[in-house]
C-alpha cells in the first residue's frame, strides 16, 4: 500500500496495481482527479480541480525525496530509525522524527508523508481535501468520511469502515499489510489502519504495530500496547477473521452497492 521508492521483498503477497477501488473513491460536491508522477499515484477529490498545482507539489516533493536518497542511500534502504538531520527538507525531517519515535526505517512513511504534505499545501486553494496515496489517505473535510477498511482476502474485508468525524480533522488514516501490496512488514496482519493527526505517523505506526503482530494471540496485547502511543487517535487490526480496534474509533458497516 505505499508507493514511491518502495522496499522489495514482497514474495507471497497479493500486489494490487490496478487500484480499481478508486472509483468508487468520489465524494459528493467534490471534484476528483488522479496525479502520477513515477511511483507516485494519487487520487485527489477537492472543491475544484487542482491537477496542475499538485502536480507541481509533487515533483517538488519528489525532487527533495530523490536527491536526499541520492546523498544518503541508507535512507531508502534502513529498516531502523536513523539520526535526526538538521540539513534535511522539511518533509525529510519529518518522516526521520516520527519513524525514530516508532522504531521503523524512514521509508515507513513515505506514502503518508506524500499525502499529507501534498493535502496541506492544497489547503491555500481549497477548503477541503482528500488525497489518497495507495490506501493512504490525508482529510480535511466539512463532513464526516467513511474510510472502508480492505483486508485482502479476509471475510471482513470491504465489509466495515472507519468514520472520521470532522472533529478529528485534519487527519491521517494510512494502512499497513503483510499480506497485500507493497508494505514491508515483520507481522502476519491482513491489515492495520490507523488514524492520527499526522499522516506520516500514522503510515509508520501502521508498520510499527504490524510489525508486532506474529500469531493471532498478539491481537490483543498489541492493541493494549498501541493505545499508548503518542500522536495516534486509534486504530484497527485484522487477523483472518478477527478483529481488534483502540482508541477514538468509530467501526461501522459498509453497505454493498
Amino acid at each position: 500500500m505505499k508507493t514511491g521508492p518502495e522496499h522489495e521483498g514482497n514474495r507471497g503477497r497479493i500486489l494490487y496495481t490496478e487500484r480499481t477501488y478508486r472509483e468508487g473513491l468520489r465524494p459528493d460536491g467534490l471534484v476528483t482527479f488522479r496525479v502520477a508522477v513515477r511511483q507516485t499515484d494519487l487520487w485527489i477529490s477537492a472543491e475544484k480541480e487542482l491537477k496542475k498545482e499538485a502536480r507541481d507539489i509533487v515533483l517538488d516533493l519528489r525532487h527533495q525525496l530523490e536527491a536526499y536518497i541520492k546523498s544518503c542511500p541508507g535512507f531508502m534502504t534502513s529498516l531502523s530509525p536513523l539520526n535526526p538531520d538538521p540539513l534535511a527538507p522539511p518533509m525529510i525531517k519529518e518522516m526521520i522524527e516520527v519513524t525514530r519515535r516508532l522504531n521503523v526505517g524512514p521509508m515507513a512513511s513515505v506514502a503518508g508523508a506524500i499525502a499529507q504534505h501534498v493535502g496541506k499545501a492544497l489547503l491555500g486553494l481549497t477548503d477541503q481535501i482528500i488525497v489518497e496515496n495507495g490506501g493512504d489517505i490525508f482529510i480535511q473535510a466539512r463532513r464526516p468520511v467513511t474510510v472502508s477498511i480492505f483486508a485482502g482476502a479476509s471475510s471482513l474485508s470491504g465489509k466495515i469502515g472507519i468514520m472520521i468525524p470532522e472533529r478529528q480533522m485534519p487527519a491521517g488514516v494510512c494502512s499497513s499489510s503483510a499480506k497485500i501490496g507493497h508494505s514491508l512488514s515483520m507481522g502476519m496482519a491482513d491489515v492495520v489502519c490507523i488514524i492520527s493527526p499526522s499522516a506520516s505517523a500514522a503510515d509508520a505506526a501502521a508498520t510499527s504495530i504490524g510489525n508486532r503482530i506474529k500469531t493471532r494471540a498478539d491481537l490483543e496485547k498489541t492493541a493494549a500496547w498501541a493505545n499508548q502511543m503518542e500522536d495516534i487517535i486509534g486504530g484497527v487490526v485484522i487477523v483472518e477473521e478477527e478483529i481488534a480496534a483502540w482508541g477514538d474509533v468509530e467501526i461501522v458497516a459498509i453497505q454493498s452497492v
